[in-house]
């Protein structure tokens, strides 16, 4: 099937990518939902990572791939488990008239990848976005262990920084900018110590995507800026403020490859 990939900037939705490409299927479009604001970083959304979404162009353009972007406010009307029922407001439907406009954009487009793993909340709401716009939903990590998940991302090549904290055993100075490569090690110490969960889906941490094997260039920050959110919690996000890409040898594309 082709494909329009739902994009934060982070692991999560660029391993799924992974994954659906291992299935046969074809990524043909990306999109994503950001702030209004475009100086504002974070916002109290619900379901959909923000942080970094200055720099989420560049992972379009690592793939050579078009992207579709809607900005959003972040605001849930519906806070139910389920969302049965359109909302005037609600962020739920800007994820709607995103991915109308791929429809009508990419006719082609049949599914949609979506990167959830353990929130119920999101997935529903994706789906039913889904369903109303007669697209399959994607979502190949749903409910995996996140050890063998975390493992499986690190094993494939999949190159991801934290860009955002928010846990004990984490903090802005000393890990923001780290890969989850250097830190699998650590997470896995903080969960048997903390019961962290080591793919974040605690609000642990967020991450933004630098190179995987679907990308045909890697993304190279060049300058960052560390923001303290909160001091007494160690809260901090990373801005990235500079960037390029650097072309990768055709050796390095292995995107017809066996990911897990």
């Amino acid at each position: 099937m082709k494909v329009c990939a739902l994009i934060s900037g982070g692991k999560d939705s660029c391993f799924n990518m992974m994954k659906a490409v291992e299935h046969g299927h074809e990524i043909v479009v990306l999109a994503n939902l950001c702030p209004q604001d475009a100086k504002e970083q974070e916002l109290d959304s619900f379901c959909f990572q923000t942080v970094g979404h200055n720099a989420v162009h560049a992972i379009a353009e690592a793939m050579e791939l078009p992207l579709v972007r809607r900005q959003f406010s972040g605001v849930a009307v519906v806070k139910e488990l389920h969302y049965a029922t359109p909302t005037v407001d609600d962020e739920v439907e800007d994820l709607y008239e995103l991915l109308l406009q791929v429809k009508r954009e990419y006719p082609q487009v049949e599914a949609v990848s979506c990167g959830a793993i353990l929130s119920t909340y999101q997935r529903l709401r994706v789906e039913s976005v889904c369903s109303r716009l007669q697209f399959k939903s994607l979502a190949y990590m749903w409910q995996r262990d996140q050890v063998d998940l975390l493992n499986n991302m690190v094993e494939c090549q999949l190159d991801a920084i934290l860009i955002k904290v928010a846990s004990h055993g984490i903090n802005p100075t000393q890990h923001l900018g780290k890969s989850i490569i250097e830190l699998r090690s650590h997470f896995l110490s903080l969960r048997e110590k903390y019961g962290f969960q080591p793919c974040g889906e605690g609000g642990e941490y967020e991450t933004f995507t630098l190179d995987c094997p679907l990308f045909t260039s890697k993304i190279v920050v060049d300058e960052s800026t560390i923001v303290i959110t909160d001091e007494r919690s160690e809260v901090g996000h990373l801005l990235l403020s500079k960037y390029h890409l650097e072309k990768k040898e055709a050796k390095e594309n292995n995107t017809g490859g066996k990911f897990s």
